[in-house]
């Protein structure tokens, strides 16, 4: 079937496909034969499955399809699933269909744009590969809440078996960031939503008040970042005082010997209380630097 006259093609003839080491395409050479193709609009459907659910503003986006056209191409897989409708609500005729694993804002965004066709690289993968494609993806982008990178890392970590390590890989972050971000699910639901309904965002600031013992501490910790624009000094500051004696209290030193009693460690912290997961972010931050260390 020949394109119509009338048509958009969803990259312009002068604009080539993008071919910088993007997440995408690394993607792509992990698997067997990635075919890169021109398909229709109509062809493609985002997958119901897929984790996220809200793509945010595409005002952006949309201009610069509009400009320039798709500069990287969709992520799909083969649809198996029995004929459905057009995005406009026509059946779908015959040929291919897709499921978008990852590029759904670009769909969205051709939608509204009104291209015939855009570029894609279809991969054999199965179901579950690709919800975890796309998991990963969503977790590259920017304008991620510190509680939506906090969930989506445990997703990786809970359905598919991913390690810390594994984990701040297949984003580009060090170990200990994630970690760090994996403390902030301490704080319950209700006060997570409670912080970003105050515009609390600083990652440092919500770490503070993850570190709390109890749920009401939290709470007056959160009332205090926002009336008040605290710090994460200020807050830790404002902990301590809780729970008294101030500053005075003595340095926390954390003591460990080896078994075979061939070395042991001693580790000391200003603060004279230090949680579990601040100890193991002042080991992981130790093992990044020696790994990182020139010999």
């Amino acid at each position: 079937m020949s394109e119509p006259s009338s048509g958009k093609r969803g990259l312009p003839l002068r604009v080539k496909m993008r071919h910088s080491a993007h997440f995408v395409d690394e993607l792509a050479v992990r698997h067997e034969a990635p075919v890169g193709k021109m398909v229709p609009l109509s062809a493609l459907q985002p997958d119901p499955a897929q984790p996220r659910g809200d793509v945010g503003d595409l005002d952006d986006l949309v201009q610069s399809i509009r400009e320039k056209g798709i500069l990287e191409p969709i992520l799909v897989r083969a649809d198996s699933s029995p004929a459905g409708l057009r995005p406009g609500g026509d059946e779908v005729g015959a040929g291919p269909r897709y499921r978008i694993v990852a590029g759904e804002r670009r769909y969205r965004a051709a939608l509204e744009v009104g291209l015939y066709e855009v570029p894609v690289i279809e991969l054999q993968i199965s179901e579950e590969e690709a919800l975890e494609i796309t998991l990963i993806e969503n977790l590259q982008r920017k304008d991620l809440t510190p509680f939506e990178e906090a969930e989506g890392y445990r997703a990786l970590g809970e359905r598919h078996a991913y390690t810390h390590e594994q984990i701040a890989a297949s984003v580009g972050k060090s170990r200990s960031s994630i970690t760090e971000s994996l403390a902030l699910l301490e704080i319950p639901l209700e006060l997570r939503r409670m912080a970003e309904a105050m515009g609390i965002h600083a990652k440092s600031a919500l770490l503070e008040i993850a570190k709390a013992r109890d749920v009401e501490t939290m709470r007056k910790l959160l009332e205090k970042a926002s009336g008040q624009r605290l710090s994460r000094d200020d807050l830790r500051r404002a902990a301590r005082q809780k729970g008294g004696g101030g500053d005075r209290r003595k340095p926390y030193v954390f003591k460990f010997r080896a078994p075979d009693r061939r070395f042991a460690l001693n580790l000391t912290f200003r603060q004279s209380t230090v949680e579990k997961m601040d100890l193991i972010r002042a080991l992981e931050q130790i093992l990044d630097e020696l790994k990182g260390a020139k010999e």
